[in-house]
């Protein structure tokens, strides 16, 4: 009885910790089924997706609930050999800083399903094939511990949504801003896939373990750090490489731009937080005025552009520059309350920018246009999407009791300990963030309705509130209790502070 019993109890610890290759390949099974699955069968094609996607997430809440917080180290690792002449091996594990990228991930892949529910018809089964192997290659992305697997994935990211973008984007510049997107972001890794050769022929692996105990010199740690700013800099993006995300999203269909804002602009913080900060410490602390000086501008610069754009897409698109320039900022104040803002700050950016792109995706659904001055009034017909709006239009601001506040308070704090003037600076943008949030709402929600244009309205339907749903109440929870997440983060940023500073 006893044996049974520990048997039992061991198979168990070994299923969880296998859990994490379990989420790892659970979208490649929901690809394998929907290949097999004819085209003409677009609802079992769409009930398969968001079946396998729902599952993927549960998955990723039992990792949550089995986490260990009290350790800064990796969990559930595996290992498996992938070129043992070479050392090169496919190492899976998650900290505190990746666990919750993970669980955003898959979160917000089946809500992406859900709101082209309707809208997509031609190549569904493309466009649903291209989104579960996209989530493959992001949860990778915050998994993989091998700098070179790390970079397959990494890049690997851009086919998919170069796909999305320019076979389902909504406009007759979708070719335009596809190749945008792809050419800026990929050229930008070329030099990091360098740096990668150098490194592996310097310390013999790419094993993100082993080279963390590996010692650079300062030269060689400036010119990697600079090799990898390259590619981090523009996923971001920062000033100058910044002038992808507009055109890419204002072209690319509504789960493409919730996608896009929700994870996609995660991967270069994800990079610098994971990789240049450990190897690189002595760089990063070399580079960080230089670091501080693009975030400031981004900030403000973007915020003053939003001002004075008229399309709805293409103003929330340049707040997300702003917002992810301002967690550059939180990064950048090496200390653990600014970087713990930053993770935050992602998390929140996650929730509200992709609620943001969905608000714009419903009326866009109902009226085919994204131009603001066709749009006002629509609080006398549309009272539930206006709440919905003005919920996530003050979360943007950076409203208290939302997940925005907590991050960027964190933020400023962590920075204000470095440097009062880029705290003051970078905090400017939070109030011209207020300007051309309430400016936006107040110009889309309230005076007459424009019947010229419009002959109907109709308010969010059931399926759109539950999009939303989640979304809120995880925007809510972060910002009323943000312990819970702080709690998981904690540890692993102490780590990766003493391992920068020692």
């Amino acid at each position: 009885m006893l044996i049974s019993l520990s048997l039992f109890i061991q198979n168990i610890m070994l299923s969880i910790k296998n859990l994490l290759v379990c989420v790892l390949i659970l979208p490649l099974i929901g690809v394998f089924f929907l290949l097999i699955i004819p085209s003409s069968n677009l609802v079992l094609l769409r009930l398969v997706a968001l079946n396998v996607s729902c599952f993927t997430f549960i998955l990723s809440l039992v990792l949550w609930i089995f986490f260990n917080k009290s350790m800064g180290t990796f969990q559930f690792v595996s290992k498996f050999l992938w070129v043992p002449t070479l050392n090169l091996n496919f190492v899976l594990g998650i900290d505190g800083i990746s666990l919750f990228f993970v669980l955003l991930t898959t979160l917000l892949i089946p809500l992406c399903l859900l709101v082209s529910w309707k809208s997509v018809k031609v190549n569904l089964k493309e466009f649903l094939v291209a989104f579960l192997v996209m989530e493959f290659f992001l949860i990778g992305v915050f998994c993989i511990l091998d700098l070179l697997l790390f970079y397959i994935f990494f890049e690997s990211v851009l086919i998919p949504m170069y796909l999305i973008v320019g076979v389902w984007g909504s406009r007759e510049r979708k070719i335009r801003a596809a190749y945008f997107f792809f050419l800026y972001t990929l050229l930008g890794s070329v030099l990091m896939l360098l740096s990668l050769l150098y490194m592996y022929y310097q310390a013999g692996t790419t094993d993100y373990e082993v080279l963390t105990t590996f010692s650079f010199s300062e030269c060689e740690q400036k010119i990697l750090w600079l090799s990898f700013f390259a590619s981090f800099a523009t996923k971001i993006p920062m000033i100058p490489v910044h002038l992808w995300l507009p055109e890419a999203h204002v072209e690319a269909p509504t789960a493409g731009s919730v996608i896009l804002a929700g994870v996609l602009l995660k991967l270069g913080t994800y990079g610098f937080v994971r990789f240049s900060f450990p190897l690189f410490a002595k760089a990063c602390f070399y580079f960080a005025p230089f670091v501080y000086s693009l975030s400031v501008i981004g900030i403000v610069y973007t915020s003053f552009t939003a001002i004075r754009q008229t399309d709805f897409k293409r103003i929330i698109a340049y707040t997300s520059v702003a917002h992810m320039n301002l967690v550059m900022v939180g990064l950048f104040s090496f200390n653990t309350i600014g970087i713990e803002g930053a993770i935050l700050q992602s998390l929140s950016h996650g929730f509200v920018a992709s609620a943001l792109f969905l608000c714009i995706g419903v009326v866009y659904d109902r009226h085919h246009t994204r131009m603001v001055k066709y749009y006002g009034g629509l609080v006398h017909t549309m009272p539930l999407y206006v709440f919905v709006f003005l919920f996530f239009t003050m979360s943007n601001i950076g409203l208290p009791g939302t997940g925005s506040f907590v991050g960027e308070f964190l933020i400023l704090t962590g920075s204000f300990k470095v440097n009062t003037s880029i705290t003051f600076l970078s905090a400017t943008g939070m109030v011209i963030g207020a300007c051309y949030s309430l400016w936006l709402f107040n110009r889309i929600s309230y005076g007459n309705l424009k019947t010229q244009y419009f002959t109907y309205y109709n308010d969010i339907s059931k399926r759109e509130f539950f999009i939303f749903l989640p979304l809120l109440v995880g925007t809510l929870v972060m910002g009323l209790y943000p312990e819970i997440f702080l709690e998981s983060i904690h540890m692993s940023v102490n780590m990766l502070v003493e391992l920068m500073y020692f």
